[in-house]
């Protein structure tokens, strides 16, 4: 298995990079968080992970190991492939992931291209525990968040914002302070919105 890469970057686009490590030049799916965070150098260093299949050996490459492990409980859940799991941390960070799956959030977890509603709860089900387990994310303050969340979205909705638009600000918020009460929470976004 490989299970990184260093070498020269040779090139970089949205969905893949190619890496050359003495004279070979590999192939590498990344996410989209992966591409920002790939700084334009010569020098490069990712960690990989190599999907074997009857038909094709697909790599792909992560910037930290945080998101190669997220990566790979993703495509333990039965009808989570690789492709749907690049797009989940393309479409999230690994943070978001976390606290969405550890929060039991199945439109956060549905709104990926590719996953539908009984794929968000097997993904839920299957991985909550390892999750919470894993990264220490303390079930009371993910629940506690999530209500105050919901109510700031709602007075939000009512005051007449858009729901894409609030949800990432107040995600953002409650990412600099996961204890913030919902009469704050939503002063902060009607600073931001």
């Amino acid at each position: 298995m490989i299970t990184h890469l260093r070498g020269k970057l040779v090139e970089k686009n949205p969905t893949y990079v190619i890496v050359e490590c003495n004279g070979v030049g590999y192939y590498a799916h990344i996410s989209l968080n992966t591409f920002s965070s790939i700084p334009d150098e010569e020098a490069i260093f990712l960690y990989t992970y190599l999907s074997i299949k009857e038909d094709s050996n697909t790599l792909f490459g992560f910037v930290n190991k945080i998101e190669r492990e997220i990566f790979k409980l993703l495509i333990s859940v039965s009808g989570v492939g690789p492709s749907i799991a690049r797009t989940m941390c393309s479409s999230m960070t690994t943070e978001e992931i976390q606290h969405a799956i550890a929060s039991a959030d199945v439109a956060t977890i549905q709104s990926v291209k590719g996953i539908g509603a009984k794929t968000a709860q097997r993904v839920i089900i299957d991985l909550k525990d390892k999750i919470i387990k894993t990264y220490g994310i303390d079930d009371v303050s993910v629940s506690q968040s999530n209500t105050n969340k919901d109510e700031a979205l709602s007075a939000l909705d009512v005051l007449g914002f858009t729901a894409k638009q609030s949800e990432r600000v107040v995600d953002r918020i409650l990412k600099e302070d996961g204890t913030m009460s919902v009469e704050n929470l939503i002063k902060q976004a009607l600073k931001n919105l």
